[in-house]
């Protein structure tokens, strides 16, 4: 079965490109390797470079994977940690009920 390929918007993409530049920065700062980055994290070195460019159809458990390897694991809990949207939300149908 051939996979689908994932289609972001433009201004969606940058987004991941801007978080696979920040991995591989925070690679960087510690001196780590490709190689040692992509063996500690349990993968091939292509799926580390496709990671750093933020290509979309990376499994996220490989984006964690690597995050942990750079200790950051902590950041994924920070995803969408913040929901102000659906809280404003949550508060407008709190307010239709009083």
């Amino acid at each position: 079965m051939k996979s689908k390929k994932a289609i972001l918007l433009p201004r969606f993409q940058k987004i991941l490109e801007q978080m696979g530049e920040n991995i591989k920065l925070a690679r960087k700062r510690r001196r780590f390797s490709t190689v040692q980055v992509s063996e500690r994290a349990g993968i091939n070195r292509t799926t580390l470079y496709q990671i750093e460019k933020g290509n979309p159809s990376v499994a996220l458990g490989s984006y964690f994977n690597v995050l942990r390897v750079l200790n950051l694991e902590e950041d994924f809990l920070k995803l969408a940690a913040d929901d102000e949207f659906g809280r404003k939300l949550q508060d407008l149908a709190l307010i239709g009920k009083s």
